[in-house]
């Protein structure tokens, strides 16, 4: 019974650390977990009085990995609440930048929040419903896993030809006639994605240091400078007004049912996949969900976004025991803290079973708690001065990198950010900037 009651409040723990990493833009799970990594002998020896009540120091390691599993998937629910309340640009370019954006314009950021919502449980439902099948066609029985691995480089090939002849951006500077602007909207989204790649090569080989020792891992300025900050200065230049936004209790109950069904299983598909093949993101996973949707409106993308990255997040974890690779920098610190035992039977092994308490369980809290907190937001949040949100955003996010990286980190997240810049004002898909890790995976596998 001490166990299962561990489990919660662990688990409870890791979702609310989790709600603060979701709000706080350039706060990542990762840097957490390597923190929960670092101390986790410290953990250990403050609750070593457990250990006279019948509790192992493994089941001790085993909650501190569920501690950082609940936090990840808290973190793919409430990271919804600033990317919708914080950022947006000008009603003429939404588009552009973010669906979610579009619908804060009009007044319905709780409803983006919503639908988030929707997508991210809706994925955790469709995972654990696919958990069996995936272990039987991927594992062992069927090894489909050993088959893509042989062929992994051209896989990743395929995934960035179709990322970008799909690119539906017009640059239309050379004329608005024919299949030209089209043509320069693919050629232009090469050129982002080539220039990124080209980045990732050069910074891979950085050795950053934190000032106080925390852990610097290189990709924190990269990604930060590359998607967030961008969106942030943009945001800052337009001055975009935000209304006052509408509170719908029931909003839910206006969701297209048999549309968010297939967004949720396509997104959560994708997720799966993203999950499965090293370099992929839910960026890409994004992309690869919506082409196979074809058309979808605004509200249908974010709950293809949500059920991508929060399938992503769930399944990196059965990856760890079906295939026994880290996908993730919360898996890579899950199996440095506890021995993963492959699951090559029927039977789940019980670090499995032990992490799937604490993903369905938080999936559960974070569910109803974005909901809460969304429309905390949206009924506060025209009152905000939103500019200087804007500016301390940019603040914090700056001086997370100089504790965690240095001045080289933040050497890195300008460079980034001026690459990241580049999608913005030609409306090509952010999407692209991708080649920070598909470029240096592929020449890898080459």
């Amino acid at each position: 019974m001490l166990d299962l009651l561990l489990i919660a409040v662990f688990c409870v723990l890791g979702v609310l650390l989790g709600i603060i990493t979701g709000l706080l833009p350039g706060l990542h799970v990762n840097n957490v977990a390597l923190i929960m990594l670092s101390t986790s002998s410290t953990i250990v020896a403050v609750c070593s009085p457990l250990f006279s009540y019948g509790i192992s120091e493994q089941f001790i390691l085993t909650l501190i990995a569920g501690f950082m599993i609940s936090v990840s998937i808290s973190h793919s629910f409430h990271d919804t609440i600033p990317t919708t309340f914080i950022g947006a640009p000008q009603e003429e370019t939404a588009l552009s930048v973010l669906p979610a954006h579009s619908l804060l314009l009009k007044g319905e950021g709780y409803k983006a929040v919503a639908l988030s919502a929707l997508g991210s449980y809706g994925a955790i439902l469709v995972c654990l419903a696919f958990l069996y099948p995936l272990w039987f066609i991927i594992g062992p029985p069927l090894a489909l896993y050993t088959i893509i691995q042989e062929s992994m480089v051209w896989v990743l090939l395929a995934i960035v030809i179709l990322m970008l002849a799909t690119e539906k951006a017009r640059i239309t500077d050379l004329g608005n006639s024919g299949k030209l602007p089209s043509i320069l909207g693919m050629l232009f989204a090469s050129f982002v994605f080539v220039l990124s790649g080209i980045f990732g090569i050069l910074i891979f080989d950085f050795h950053l240091t934190s000032p106080i020792g925390l852990p610097a891992p290189v990709l924190f300025p990269a990604l930060a400078g590359l998607f967030g900050v961008p969106t942030l200065l943009n945001s800052l230049f337009t001055k975009p007004v935000i209304p006052e936004q509408k509170i719908e209790p029931l909003i839910q109950n206006r969701i297209e049912k048999k549309s968010s069904l297939i967004s949720i299983f396509t997104g959560s598909i994708a997720g799966i996949f993203v999950s499965l093949v090293p370099g992929l993101t839910t960026a890409t996973g994004t992309v690869l969900a919506m082409n196979a949707r074809q058309k979808s409106s605004h509200e249908q993308t974010i709950v293809t976004l949500s059920a991508v990255n929060t399938a992503a997040t769930f399944s990196v974890t059965m990856m760890l025991f079906i295939i026994v690779r880290a996908r993730s920098g919360v898996t890579l610190a899950v199996r440095d803290l506890i021995a993963i035992e492959p699951w090559d039977s029927f039977v789940m092994p019980m670090g499995l079973i032990y992490l799937l308490m604490f993903l369905i369980l938080s999936g559960a809290l974070s569910y109803f708690l974005t909901l809460y907190l969304g429309k905390l937001f949206a009924k506060k949040f025209h009152a905000i001065p939103y500019q200087k949100l804007v500016v301390f955003t940019l603040i914090f996010i700056c001086i997370f990198v100089v504790l965690f990286t240095g001045i080289l980190g933040l050497i890195v997240l300008l460079t980034a950010t001026s690459i990241g810049f580049l999608p913005i004002c030609w409306g090509v898909r952010r999407s692209h900037c991708m080649g920070i890790l598909l470029i240096p995976i592929i020449l890898y596998f080459l």
